[in-house]
């Protein structure tokens, strides 16, 4: 009788099971390595996945997460700066002496505990927009110990030792710190590299950036300007230097007189026919915007009017157009004095990124006017995003939105993450899904879009309140918001009045 085969037992791999073994031990190592740096993180303050939002209620300061959760509650004081929402590094002042003005600080964790310990004070470096909005250097700290300054990041890293007399923000110019040692004043970066060295009386941004270049002031109170490189651009030999320049051209003063000079400083342009000059023309050798009895023109380079000063106001918007203002009233022209925009408007910006011209009318609407100078759209623009590529204005029919060519554009392309979408119908305000089912009945007066934090303002029988993003009602419609300029909800709280200082409030 035949036995059928009898198949051997498989012998162990024993590099592939050496292999295995050691994929594992580096996943195991792996995992514990990453538990470490959380760990770490945690105890310096750096928990990345909340947001989070400074807290009003009851006239404590507090600090709420991206879901309206207290993570510190209301008890503090002083208001509490988040220099960076997403990093649980919190500073406060307390023991506040207003008549000396002397105070204590500190910074603090979600577990409220304190951190970053070891100086005698910490603080938010703080900074001004042009339109004077304050917002803070977002990762790094000014800290002071017996009475010099340093820079650390928000790990507590050493930046900058403790031995500067002064350290502050160049307003308006973002990772562009001032720094002051034996009186004399330098620039840095907010990783610390040196970009001015502390050689002058004086630093001043010329332009809206750091690259743009610095006023500098030596030691005999002359100016001059130096580039990002530090390297001089103009020597420091004028009475003043006015923040107008480009096409290598610097409107400088000496003797009470601006004059416009070239890189090598050679006097481009010197006349008694203007008394001050506001800008130079983009387009090159094209001249200067002067200002003469009250009333502006532009001016060619060899000093000869090329439109007259009859006007109220004249900045340049693009090459070879201008925004006038004449009567009162705000239109556009050409280099040759062409009307291109009838002087009809409040007031009139041009986007530079998305090339188009945003007018106000009388009735306070928003005329969006194209390269072609046609109004292409009106309503209220209530956001213009370059990021993105898109305009957004509301007007009766809810909210609509546009690419930079005009063309309507869905918002749930724009907008994907979100799960609710307002809408309107019949003069009321509701919500829709993603495929349009109605998910908030048209029932309020009015509402806002949802928010980057899931939730969304209903409006009824003028109050406000908020909804999540599965439209649950947070909190019915409660709180009088006339007054506000900004209308927005994390869970039950609402934006502030002031929205300079950016925070949440609850009644």
């Amino acid at each position: 009788m035949s036995r059928g085969r009898r198949y051997e037992e498989p012998k162990l791999n024993m590099k592939k099971v050496f292999a295995v073994i050691i994929a594992i031990i580096v996943i195991i190592m792996f995992i514990f390595i990453i538990k470490g740096l959380l760990d770490r993180d945690d105890k310096q303050g750096m928990i990345t996945s909340e947001t989070y939002f400074v807290s009003y209620k009851d006239n404590k300061w507090g600090v709420i997460n991206s879901k309206g959760e207290d993570v510190i509650a209301p008890t503090y004081q002083e208001m509490i700066i988040i220099p960076n929402q997403k990093q649980d590094v919190f500073l406060c002042t307390y023991d506040v002496n207003y008549d000396t003005g002397e105070y204590k600080t500190k910074a603090f964790n979600r577990n409220n505990e304190e951190i970053l310990t070891g100086y005698d004070k910490i603080e938010a470096i703080q900074n001004y927009d042009e339109n004077n909005n304050i917002w803070y250097e977002d990762n790094i700290l000014r800290v002071e110990k017996t009475g010099k300054y340093g820079v650390i990041d928000l790990s507590g890293k050493e930046i900058l030792p403790c031995e500067y007399e002064e350290i502050t923000a160049i307003p308006n110019i973002e990772d562009a710190i001032k720094i002051k040692k034996d009186g004399k004043y330098g620039v840095i970066d907010s990783t610390g590299n040196e970009i001015l060295k502390t050689d002058y009386q004086n630093i001043e941004a010329l332009g809206k950036d750091n690259k743009s270049g610095y006023i500098v002031q030596s030691a005999d109170g002359k100016f001059g300007i130096v580039n990002y490189s530090n390297s001089l651009v103009v020597d420091a030999q004028y009475d003043k230097i006015d923040k107008v320049y480009g096409n290598d051209l610097y409107v400088v003063e000496r003797g009470g007189k601006q004059i416009l000079v070239n890189k090598e400083q050679a006097e481009v342009l010197n006349s008694d026919t203007y008394n001050q000059i506001t800008a130079i023309l983009k387009t090159k050798d094209a001249g200067i915007i002067f200002e003469k009895d009250g009333k502006y023109g532009v001016m060619n380079l060899a000093g000869e009017k090329i439109i007259d000063n009859a006007y109220e106001e004249l900045k340049e918007a693009k090459a070879d157009i201008l925004i006038a203002k004449q009567n009162g009233k705000y239109g556009i022209i050409d280099l040759q004095n062409n009307q291109k925009i009838e002087f009809k408007y409040n007031s009139i910006i041009y986007n530079d990124e998305a090339d188009i011209y945003i007018a106000e009318t009388e009735d306070f609407n928003n005329d969006l006017i194209d390269n072609t100078f046609s109004v292409r759209q009106t309503g209220i623009l209530t956001d213009l995003n370059t990021e993105k590529g898109y305009i957004e204005l509301r007007n009766d029919e809810g909210y609509k939105y546009y690419n930079f060519k005009f063309e309507e554009q869905n918002e749930k392309d724009i907008f994907s993450k979100n799960t609710l979408y307002l809408s309107k119908k019949d003069g009321k305000y509701g919500f829709l899904d993603k495929d349009g089912n109605v998910v908030v009945d048209y029932i309020y007066d009015d509402a806002t879009k949802q928010n980057e934090s899931g939730f969304a303002g209903i409006k009824k029988d003028g109050k406000w309140g908020s909804i999540d993003g599965k439209g649950n009602v947070v909190i019915e419609p409660t709180y009088n918001l006339d007054e506000y300029l900004k209308i927005d909800f994390i869970g039950k709280w609402h934006y502030g009045k002031d929205t300079n200082m950016n925070y949440y409030n609850q009644e």
